[in-house]
């Protein structure tokens, strides 16, 4: 049975990353976060889920941009916050 892909990757845009040294809140803020993810529509950096404050999830919900992909090395995975899966 062949899989349907996910239609939130019509979204996703060459982007460059708009803050490579860290997620985009925490720096202006002050706060640590543990891991990085890309997002595939505009660039913004986030922390992830395991974060103290999930910047990444935030900016999907808010913005709309559904897809991101990991931004720690050697990490080549993405993932769809609207379906929570891996794309």
């Amino acid at each position: 049975m062949a899989m349907t892909p996910d239609p939130h990757l019509a979204m996703v845009r060459p982007v460059t990353p708009r803050t490579p040294q860290g997620c985009e809140e925490c720096l202006r803020v002050g706060s640590p976060w543990v891991h990085l993810r890309l997002c595939l529509t505009c660039g913004h950096i986030g922390c992830c889920d395991s974060s103290p404050l999930k910047h990444a999830r935030r900016h999907a919900g808010s913005i709309g941009h559904p897809i991101v992909q990991s931004f720690e090395p050697g990490e080549d995975w993405r993932w769809c916050y609207v379906d929570e899966a891996v794309v």
